[in-house]
């Protein structure tokens, strides 16, 4: 993963997968970023009562070499501050109010998601994709949008693509696959039920797995091969799950328009036959 460049971002972005160290060190540093820019990590180390390698395994875990390459992103945010990946939404916003913040909180989610975008991964992906088998999404609840988008556009590519919403079949499909295929599994949280039961069986069946989920450790970051992350923030009138969707649709975006120009006069036959078949469908 290349280094990370939102310091503040990354800390939300991992926050509910720290342990009770690491959350107090993340409290201290978004309670007072500017002040932390100034102490030196044996003096944050004093203050909080952790030992000076617990705050570097701090910084590498989101996404930095070490304490000093964190000190100079949250210096670069002081300096020239960025809002809130969230704006704020209070019960007495106006309408349109409401609506500027949502979009502003999207475009935030899609800033900080790309400055942890790491080209050599997206390159893995389309790679194992392009060489699968058979691709098969997996997403339930929010995610299963997400996962159908995917379906959707990578039929168009020509590839063996599949998609079921119901998550009793997506075991049984899962089951039918094998190192030969490739899985791309969609997750914000990385661990409800569901989707670990799928996980389970793509893993013994050595199905290799790409994973779109938050920027965090969780059982299906551990499990997978391969892992696109989205990074977003929770607030009380706005799920994180919703931010993170169209940074999830972005990563599949971006997946396919890698694919399409991999598949060069391949996949553009295709395009140009599936038009051809759905052309009767348009007045």
């Amino acid at each position: 993963m290349k280094e990370q460049k939102f310091a503040q971002a990354a800390i939300r972005g991992n926050y509910s997968q720290f342990s009770d160290k690491e959350k107090k060190i993340a409290d201290f540093v978004l309670n007072d970023p500017r002040n932390i820019i100034h102490l030196t990590i044996n003096q944050i180390a004093d203050e909080l009562n952790i030992a000076e390698s617990t705050i570097f395994r701090f910084c590498q875990r989101i996404g930095f070499k070490g304490f000093q390459a964190f000190k100079i992103s949250l210096a670069s945010e002081v300096v020239t501050p960025l809002k809130d990946i969230h704006e704020q939404i209070e019960e007495g916003d106006e309408v349109k109010t409401v609506a500027e913040k949502v979009f502003r909180s999207n475009i935030k989610t899609l800033e900080a998601t790309l400055q942890i975008v790491d080209g050599e991964t997206i390159e893995q992906a389309v790679t194992t994709i392009m060489n699968a088998r058979k691709v098969e999404f997996f997403g339930n609840g929010g995610s299963a949008s997400v996962a159908m988008d995917g379906y959707h556009k990578f039929i168009r590519l020509g590839l063996p693509v599949a998609m079921n919403l119901d998550a009793h079949v997506q075991v049984m499909s899962a089951s039918q696959m094998n190192e030969q295929d490739a899985a791309i599994v969609i997750s914000h949280s990385g661990s409800t039920t569901d989707i670990l039961d799928v996980l389970h069986v793509l893993k013994n069946k050595g199905v290799t797995i790409i994973c779109l989920t938050n920027f965090a450790k969780s059982p299906l970051t551990k499990e997978s091969n391969i892992c696109l992350y989205t990074v977003s923030e929770e607030t009380d009138f706005r799920s994180e799950a919703l931010s993170s969707r169209i940074a999830q649709l972005s990563l599949i975006d971006a997946l396919y328009t890698n694919l399409m120009i991999a598949r060069s006069d391949a996949g553009k036959q295709s395009l140009q036959d599936m038009r051809e078949a759905m052309s009767h469908k348009r007045l």
